[in-house]
Protein backbone atom coordinates (compact mmCIF):
# COMPACT_ATOMS: atom_id res chain seq x y z
CA UNK A 1 0.00 0.00 0.00
CA UNK A 2 1.28 3.40 -0.67
CA UNK A 3 2.12 5.78 1.98
CA UNK A 4 -0.97 8.03 2.26
CA UNK A 5 0.11 11.50 3.51
CA UNK A 6 -0.79 12.76 7.05
CA UNK A 7 -4.02 14.94 6.08
CA UNK A 8 -5.58 14.71 9.54
CA UNK A 9 -2.82 16.53 12.27
CA UNK A 10 0.42 15.39 13.72
CA UNK A 11 3.85 15.77 12.23
CA UNK A 12 4.32 18.32 9.69
CA UNK A 13 1.09 19.61 10.06
CA UNK A 14 1.74 20.97 13.69
CA UNK A 15 -0.50 23.46 14.74
CA UNK A 16 1.05 26.36 16.98
CA UNK A 17 -2.56 26.46 18.26
CA UNK A 18 -2.66 22.55 19.00
CA UNK A 19 -2.44 20.23 21.99
CA UNK A 20 1.13 18.56 21.85
CA UNK A 21 0.84 15.02 22.79
CA UNK A 22 2.62 13.95 26.09
CA UNK A 23 2.67 10.68 27.79
CA UNK A 24 0.56 11.10 31.01
CA UNK A 25 -1.33 13.64 28.60
CA UNK A 26 -3.74 15.98 30.61
CA UNK A 27 -5.90 18.06 27.98
CA UNK A 28 -6.35 20.75 30.69
CA UNK A 29 -3.19 21.62 31.08
CA UNK A 30 -2.42 21.44 27.50
CA UNK A 31 -4.99 23.97 26.94
CA UNK A 32 -3.54 26.43 30.23
CA UNK A 33 -0.59 26.34 27.78
CA UNK A 34 -1.99 28.49 25.01
CA UNK A 35 -1.86 32.20 25.61
CA UNK A 36 -5.41 32.99 24.68
CA UNK A 37 -7.40 30.98 27.12
CA UNK A 38 -7.69 30.35 30.55
CA UNK A 39 -8.80 27.32 32.50
CA UNK A 40 -10.29 27.55 35.81
CA UNK A 41 -11.01 24.52 37.46
CA UNK A 42 -13.11 22.45 34.65
CA UNK A 43 -13.82 25.79 32.57
CA UNK A 44 -12.51 26.74 29.85
CA UNK A 45 -12.51 30.96 29.12
CA UNK A 46 -11.26 32.70 26.22
CA UNK A 47 -9.02 35.95 26.12
CA UNK A 48 -12.16 38.38 27.36
CA UNK A 49 -13.74 35.99 29.76
CA UNK A 50 -16.26 34.36 27.87
CA UNK A 51 -16.34 30.55 29.43
CA UNK A 52 -16.59 28.05 26.01
CA UNK A 53 -16.16 24.74 27.25
CA UNK A 54 -16.12 22.20 30.16
CA UNK A 55 -14.09 19.30 30.61
CA UNK A 56 -14.22 16.01 32.18
CA UNK A 57 -12.87 12.77 32.39
CA UNK A 58 -13.15 9.56 33.47
CA UNK A 59 -16.32 8.80 35.89
CA UNK A 60 -16.71 12.91 36.15
CA UNK A 61 -18.42 12.59 32.91
CA UNK A 62 -21.67 10.28 34.20
CA UNK A 63 -21.39 12.25 37.53
CA UNK A 64 -21.31 16.00 36.93
CA UNK A 65 -22.38 16.02 33.51
CA UNK A 66 -25.16 13.19 32.28
CA UNK A 67 -26.35 12.19 35.39
CA UNK A 68 -27.14 16.02 36.17
CA UNK A 69 -29.14 16.11 32.97
CA UNK A 70 -31.02 13.10 33.96
CA UNK A 71 -29.13 10.65 31.72
CA UNK A 72 -28.79 6.84 33.99
CA UNK A 73 -26.43 5.34 31.85
CA UNK A 74 -27.26 1.36 32.82
CA UNK A 75 -30.96 2.44 31.41
CA UNK A 76 -28.97 3.16 27.73
CA UNK A 77 -25.41 1.34 27.53
CA UNK A 78 -24.16 -2.60 29.02
CA UNK A 79 -21.21 -0.72 30.63
CA UNK A 80 -19.49 2.37 31.47
CA UNK A 81 -16.58 3.58 29.35
CA UNK A 82 -14.45 6.12 30.74
CA UNK A 83 -12.94 8.74 28.70
CA UNK A 84 -9.89 10.06 29.42
CA UNK A 85 -11.14 13.58 28.60
CA UNK A 86 -14.46 14.89 26.95
CA UNK A 87 -14.89 18.22 25.95
CA UNK A 88 -18.68 20.12 25.91
CA UNK A 89 -18.67 23.35 24.17
CA UNK A 90 -22.30 24.09 23.10
CA UNK A 91 -24.32 21.46 22.12
CA UNK A 92 -21.37 19.22 21.60
CA UNK A 93 -19.36 16.43 23.48
CA UNK A 94 -15.26 15.89 22.05
CA UNK A 95 -14.43 12.52 23.87
CA UNK A 96 -10.59 12.67 23.19
CA UNK A 97 -8.83 8.93 23.66
CA UNK A 98 -4.89 9.02 24.16
CA UNK A 99 -2.88 6.21 23.26
CA UNK A 100 0.66 5.77 23.69
CA UNK A 101 2.55 3.54 22.40
CA UNK A 102 6.49 2.84 22.01
CA UNK A 103 6.42 -0.95 20.37
CA UNK A 104 4.11 -3.75 19.19
CA UNK A 105 1.09 -4.26 21.62
CA UNK A 106 -2.12 -4.12 22.56
CA UNK A 107 -3.10 -0.26 21.45
CA UNK A 108 -3.07 -1.47 18.13
CA UNK A 109 -6.55 -3.53 18.81
CA UNK A 110 -7.93 -0.95 20.98
CA UNK A 111 -7.55 1.96 17.98
CA UNK A 112 -10.05 -0.71 16.18
CA UNK A 113 -12.80 -0.67 18.64
CA UNK A 114 -13.88 3.42 18.06
CA UNK A 115 -16.76 2.61 15.97
CA UNK A 116 -18.47 0.55 18.59
CA UNK A 117 -17.45 3.07 21.26
CA UNK A 118 -18.70 6.24 19.55
CA UNK A 119 -22.05 4.58 18.98
CA UNK A 120 -22.25 3.90 22.85
CA UNK A 121 -21.44 7.41 23.47
CA UNK A 122 -23.74 8.61 20.87
CA UNK A 123 -26.58 6.45 22.99
CA UNK A 124 -25.79 8.35 25.97
CA UNK A 125 -25.79 12.01 24.37
CA UNK A 126 -28.70 11.54 22.32
CA UNK A 127 -31.60 11.99 24.58
CA UNK A 128 -30.23 15.30 25.90
CA UNK A 129 -29.82 16.72 22.23
CA UNK A 130 -26.04 16.47 22.25
CA UNK A 131 -23.42 15.56 19.04
CA UNK A 132 -20.76 13.27 19.89
CA UNK A 133 -17.32 13.18 18.00
CA UNK A 134 -14.85 10.85 19.31
CA UNK A 135 -11.07 11.55 18.74
CA UNK A 136 -7.51 9.56 19.40
CA UNK A 137 -4.77 11.72 20.15
CA UNK A 138 -1.48 9.28 19.47
CA UNK A 139 1.51 9.29 19.93
CA UNK A 140 4.73 10.19 16.90
CA UNK A 141 4.68 5.95 17.31
CA UNK A 142 1.58 5.53 15.13
CA UNK A 143 2.89 7.81 12.08
CA UNK A 144 3.73 4.71 10.32
CA UNK A 145 2.66 2.99 7.15
CA UNK A 146 1.33 -0.13 8.77
CA UNK A 147 -1.46 2.20 10.51
CA UNK A 148 -2.77 3.17 7.24
CA UNK A 149 -5.38 0.56 6.89
CA UNK A 150 -5.96 1.05 10.75
CA UNK A 151 -6.44 4.83 10.40
CA UNK A 152 -9.32 4.29 7.45
CA UNK A 153 -11.19 2.25 9.51
CA UNK A 154 -11.02 4.89 12.11
CA UNK A 155 -12.24 7.84 9.22
CA UNK A 156 -14.75 5.47 7.52
CA UNK A 157 -16.52 5.18 11.01
CA UNK A 158 -16.89 8.78 11.58
CA UNK A 159 -14.14 9.02 13.85
CA UNK A 160 -10.72 11.30 13.95
CA UNK A 161 -7.51 10.75 14.80
CA UNK A 162 -4.71 13.24 15.31
CA UNK A 163 -0.72 12.49 15.69
CA UNK A 164 1.37 14.48 17.59
CA UNK A 165 -0.62 17.33 18.52
CA UNK A 166 -4.82 18.19 18.54
CA UNK A 167 -5.91 21.50 16.90
CA UNK A 168 -7.94 23.27 19.18
CA UNK A 169 -10.32 23.93 16.24
CA UNK A 170 -11.50 20.49 16.37
CA UNK A 171 -13.65 21.29 19.92
CA UNK A 172 -14.58 24.82 18.23
CA UNK A 173 -12.24 26.71 19.86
Amino acid sequence: MARKPNIVGGGAQTNVNGLAFERNSDILLMIRKQTNYTVKGTQVFDSSGNRLATYYEKHKFYKHFLEPLGVDYTNIISSKLLPDGAIVNGNNVYVVEMKYQNRAGSVDEKLQTCGFKKKQYQKLCKPIGYNLEYIYLLNDWFDQEKYDDVFEYIESVGCQYFIGTLPLRVFGL
